[in-house]
């Protein structure tokens, strides 16, 4: 493997080639927030002498490891992480790239997933060389600040804390102004950058949509199984920031006292108050726990509620979900293992209300030959995933100044006796072409055209701003379902859909 040297703004960085691919690893974006720079807005990268060795990954922010307490098969093929130690230093980012000379290509800037508390841009399903090797272009991957660490509200607590509450999400913009910066250097065009992003990634991509910070750092953007209509509020985040000082032992005045704690201390205290708020609605999700707090200035407010965000008008939208998207989460659970359509109802009682018995009905009538356990995870993706992406959609198009792109992603996997089907995260290794690495996909050789087929649309979008179907509308409802057969449906589950608005 040849070595690769690219000048930065902060100084010369050493990749390597790979299969016809540069790729540079853990490349510093901002300073190291430690010390007093905890639980503050990232600061401006020191620059280096002689030439850093940009050959291999940065350490993964602070967090804890199966945050989602999946069972132990699901687990062992689910890399939502790498497998890099974890520190508070950890502002880095990757680069693959096609070339360094040349046409300035079109960046796929990935956000990570994991919900605000967990992953990494080190995930092996987020190698960029298969991207770069089918087509022109460069991805770059990067980790930011998580959980309380990145976000934790204390502005309304105590003094000297402005931006602790979306430190993480201006970890992101940092990053995004380094590729603005420096990213001609690899071969790519500053000004064609498309944010992408999945799960609490997707999440990120909504809220950079709503940032004033981040306008004109990225022209085209993609949302999957993200969707992140309503963040957390100032009351909300000082509500979570409150019960993680009570559970340190510590009041309001004593909010000075986080810089000096040891992070493992206070990751441990993030735990126990995580917990107590993944109990509550799905719905609410994004505003409990440790997740971007709209403070009405740098974060504004929505992201997509009441409307989508017009400081993002202009920008170009894809967004999508899959088909089976919580058995990833919940189909290893009692309720679900167990569900008759006689209990299912009551099951569903904590998350539809009283119009549970109702919806459940419907959602057998369409689809009246799928048991009772995939009825009641699909309603759990529909609250999650789906009926938020399509109401994003359409608020987006209500802006009527770009398009809006929606897909649906319908491959199953094999795998686990075929339990997970199309689940949360599954189009991942599909979307960056890593199938052959990614175990969850299993080993059936039909699947690999896919891989190509979605790599190719994301390119074709982050390059022309259109994936190759035709853009959507309130009317018709075009959307492309990816699966073996590849095919545009109009309104796929569309008495599904409707179940909710009458």
């Amino acid at each position: 493997m040849a070595e690769v040297i690219v000048g930065t703004a902060c100084g010369r960085v050493r990749g390597r080639e790979e299969n016809g691919v540069g790729v540079f690893k853990g490349i510093p974006y901002a300073a190291p927030p430690l010390g007093e720079n905890r639980l503050r807005p990232p600061r401006k990268a020191e620059p280096w002498t002689g030439v850093y060795d940009a050959l291999s990954y940065g350490d993964q922010a602070i967090q804890d490891d199966n945050v989602f307490n999946l069972p132990a098969d699901v687990l062992a093929i689910f890399p939502l992480s790498g497998i890099e130690k974890t520190s508070e230093d950890c502002l880095t980012l990757n680069v693959w790239t096609s070339g360094t000379s040349g046409t300035k290509r079109p960046v796929l800037f990935w956000c990570h997933g994991g919900a605000f508390i967990t992953g990494s841009g080190s995930s092996p399903w987020y190698d960029g060389t298969n991207l770069c090797r089918l087509d022109d272009v460069v991805v770059v991957t990067f980790n930011h600040r998580l959980g309380a660490l990145g976000y934790l509200h204390l502005e309304d607590i105590a003094p000297d804390f402005e931006g602790a509450g979306t430190a993480g999400m201006r970890d992101i913009v940092a990053a995004l102004e380094w590729v603005r910066d420096n990213i001609a250097a690899f071969g790519g065009n500053p000004g064609n950058v498309t944010i992408f992003g999945e799960s609490g990634g997707g999440a990120k991509v909504s809220v950079l949509m709503a940032l004033p910070a981040a306008k004109g750092l990225f022209h085209k953007a993609v949302i999957q199984s993200g969707p992140a209509v309503q963040m957390a509020t100032p009351e909300d985040g000082t509500s979570t920031a409150r019960r993680l000082l009570a559970e340190l032992g510590l009041g309001d005045k004593d909010a000075a006292r986080l810089r000096t704690l040891p992070a493992r201390k206070i990751l441990a205290a993030q735990g126990v108050v995580q917990a107590r708020a993944a109990s509550g609605p799905i719905a609410e999700r994004r505003r409990r726990g440790f997740n971007p707090v709209i403070d009405g200035t740098y974060f504004p407010g929505g992201p997509f509620n009441p409307r989508a965000p017009a400081v993002s008008a202009h920008v170009p939208l894809m967004i999508g979900s899959n088909k089976d998207e919580q058995s990833l989460f919940l189909g290893h659970l009692p309720w679900v293992t167990g569900a008759t359509f006689d209990n299912l109802p009551a099951a569903m009682q904590p998350y539809l209300g009283e119009r549970a018995a109702e919806i459940v009905a419907k959602y057998h009538a369409a689809r009246p030959d799928l048991p009772a356990d995939q009825i009641g995870l699909i309603l759990m993706g529909e609250l999650g995933q789906r009926l938020p992406s399509l109401q994003m959609a359409e608020r987006k198009l209500a802006l009527k100044a770009a398009d809006v792109f929606v897909y649906l992603f319908a491959w199953e996997t094999p795998v686990l006796g075929g339990r997970l089907r199309a689940c949360h995260t599954l189009e991942i290794p599909f979307v960056f072409n890593t199938i052959e690495g990614a175990a969850i996909t299993g080993g059936d050789p039909a699947r690999l055209a896919l891989g190509e087929t979605m790599a190719r649309a994301w390119i074709a979008f982050a390059k022309t701003g259109n994936p190759g179907w035709k853009p959507y509308d309130s009317t018709s409802r075009p959307t492309m379902v990816f699966d073996l057969e590849s095919r545009v449906e109009n309104d796929p589950f569309g008495a599904e859909r409707r179940a909710w608005e009458d």
